[in-house]
C-alpha cells in the first residue's frame, strides 16, 4: 500500500476509534477543562522494544486539533528502553486528555507487534527464510499491524483477498481436489498472479507440484515432512511453512531451507508494549 493510501486509509479508522471512545462528549475532561488552555505531556516508554506507530499516535491527537504539536525524540523501529522520553505533545489539554487513550491503543499495540516480529526475526538472521505475517489481524486494524510487522523486520503476505490467489483446505475441497482447484484458479486470475496452494499431506503436494502451483505451503507439518516434501517439490515451486510457527518452536525449521514462514502469531499474539502520557501540565 504506497503511503497516500495507508494515511487516508488509517486516519479513515482513528476517526472510527476517536468516536468509538468520544460517543457525545468526554464528560470527564469537560468537567476539569470546560474552556482552551494550553498543556504538554511526556511520552514515556514503561519497558524496553521496539516502537513503532509514532504517526498514527500523533494523528489521533491532530485528527481532533490541526493545531497539536508533537516533538519526537525517537523513531519507528528505534530500540527503545525503560524509562525512554518518545516524545512531547503540546495543545489543548481538552485535547491532549481526550485522545490519550486512543493514541495509545495504537501506539501500544503496534510496538507490541514490531517488538514480537523482531524477536522471532532474529531467530531467521542468517538463513534464506524470510519472516511473513499473515490476515489473522484485528478487525479493522490491519494496516496498522501489518505495517508494525514490518518496522519490527518481518514482511508482509497478502494485504487481503484482493491481493492474492491462495487456495486453502477449504477452496481445495469446494473445487474437489488439489488439481482441479490450480485449474481453476489458472483459468481464472490474471497470469501475472502467483498461486499459492496449503497442503496438508505429502501427497498434496505432490498434487501441487503435478499441477504447476506456484508456492506451496506446508501446513502444520512435522519437521520430518517438512524436510520430504522439500525433497519432492525440489525447486519447482517455493516454500512457505505455515501453522503453530511461533518464538518458542520456529528455530526447529530455520535449518530446513523453505523460502518463506508465516506467522499469525506475530499480529494475533504479541502482547502490547507498556507506554505511557505522563506529566501532564498547563503552559501559560
Amino acid at each position: 500500500m504506497n503511503p497516500i493510501t495507508m494515511q487516508i486509509v488509517a486516519d479513515k479508522y482513528i476517526r472510527m476509534a476517536l468516536e468509538e471512545d468520544i460517543n457525545s462528549e468526554d464528560v470527564s475532561t469537560n468537567a476539569v477543562m470546560p474552556r482552551y488552555q494550553l498543556g504538554t505531556v511526556d511520552l514515556i516508554c514503561k519497558q524496553d522494544g521496539i516502537i513503532a506507530g509514532l504517526d498514527v499516535f500523533a494523528r489521533a491527537f491532530q485528527l481532533l486539533d490541526e493545531k497539536t504539536e508533537i516533538a519526537f525524540h525517537a523513531a519507528d523501529g528505534d530500540a527503545v528502553k525503560k524509562g525512554q522520553l518518545l516524545a512531547t505533545v503540546t495543545g489543548d489539554i481538552r485535547v491532549l486528555l481526550s485522545a490519550e487513550r486512543t493514541a495509545l491503543n495504537y501506539l501500544q499495540r503496534m510496538s507490541g507487534i514490531a517488538t514480537y516480529t523482531n524477536a522471532v526475526a532474529k531467530l531467521l538472521a542468517g538463513t534464506k527464510t524470510t519472516l511473513l505475517d499473515t490476515r489473522k489481524t484485528t478487525p479493522c486494524m490491519r494496516v496498522f499491524e501489518k505495517y508494525a510487522v514490518t518496522v519490527g523486520g518481518g514482511s508482509n503476505h497478502r494485504y487481503n483477498l484482493s491481493d492474492g490467489v491462495m487456495l486453502k483446505d477449504n477452496h481445495i475441497g469446494a473445487a474437489g481436489g488439489v488439481k482441479e482447484a490450480i485449474a481453476a484458479a489458472k483459468a481464472y486470475a490474471p497470469f501475472v498472479r502467483k498461486i499459492e496452494v496449503e497442503t496438508e499431506t505429502l501427497d498434496m503436494v505432490r498434487e501441487a507440484v503435478e499441477a504447476g502451483a506456484d508456492i506451496i505451503m506446508l501446513d502444520n507439518m512435522s519437521p520430518a515432512e517438512m524436510a520430504e516434501a522439500i525433497r519432492i517439490i525440489d525447486g519447482r515451486a517455493e516454500t512457505e511453512c505455515s501453522g503453530n510457527m511461533t518464538i518458542e518452536n520456529i528455530k526447529t525449521i530455520t535449518a530446513l531451507g523453505v523460502d518463506y514462514v508465516s506467522s499469525g502469531a506475530l499480529t494475533h499474539s504479541a502482547p502490547i508494549l507498556d507506554i505511557s502520557l505522563k506529566n501532564l501540565h498547563a503552559v501559560e
